[in-house]
Parts: C-alpha cells; structure tokens; sequence
C-alpha cells in the first residue's frame, strides 16, 4: 500500500511561479509511474503531468504544457510539480497519484491517490 501526501499548495498572483511536492511512503513507489491531476470546482478531474517509474519520460496536459514540469526523487521517494506563469484558470485542487502503467491518460488508471492541496490564483 502507497500513501501520498502533498504539500506546498496556496494562494498565488497570476504570472506567480509555486511548487508543490508529494511524498510517497510504504511499498515501492520507485517502480510505480506517478502523475499530478486537477481537479476544479464542477469539473472533471484532469491530467496535469505524469512521469515513467525511472523518471525518463513525461506526458502533460495540452493546458499546461510548457508552464508546468513535474520531477521526482527515487531517493527521496518525492514528486514534485513546479507551476510557471499560473492563470486563474489553474485554480483547483491538485492530486498526487500513482499508477502501475505508464503512460496512463486516465484517473481511472491510477490505483493511488493524496488528498490533495488546493492552489488558488487571485488575477
């Protein structure tokens, strides 16, 4: 059993830069692929980014990409996400998740998933 927690999340001015990191902690994270999702209020939830378990390959979300670049740390056993130029519309709720496939689009095809931390982008 993976447990995911993040951290980091807050309230930013548009044109800001923040990180948000997860910390993955019981069985092995390393050989799992991992994923940032979001989540608005009265929206689906949505692929941010996701990395392969060895941190080679990456796939993002078409809204976010080049803004935003997920990194991880199979030492540390830590995701992170670092959001550049953030836009009202980057406002949510954002997931730490991890997935035994790699790539996976779909939320439906992570197996574990954080709590969340909320970002919100005053204009």
């Amino acid at each position: 059993q993976v447990t995911l927690v993040e951290s980091g999340g807050g309230l930013v001015q548009a044109g800001g830069s923040l990180r948000i990191s997860c910390a993955a902690s019981g069985g092995t994270p390393s050989s799992l692929a991992m994923a940032w999702f979001r989540q608005a209020p009265g929206k689906e939830r949505e692929l941010v980014a996701a990395v392969d378990s060895d941190g080679d390959n990456r796939i993002g979300g078409d809204s976010v990409k080049g803004r935003f670049t997920i990194d991880r740390d199979n030492v540390k056993n830590t995701i992170g996400l670092l959001l550049n130029n953030l836009k009202s519309d980057d406002t949510a709720v954002y997931y730490c998740a991890a997935a035994r496939l790699f790539p996976e689009f779909s939320a439906t095809g992570y197996e574990y998933w954080g709590r969340g931390t909320q970002i919100t982008v005053s204009s």
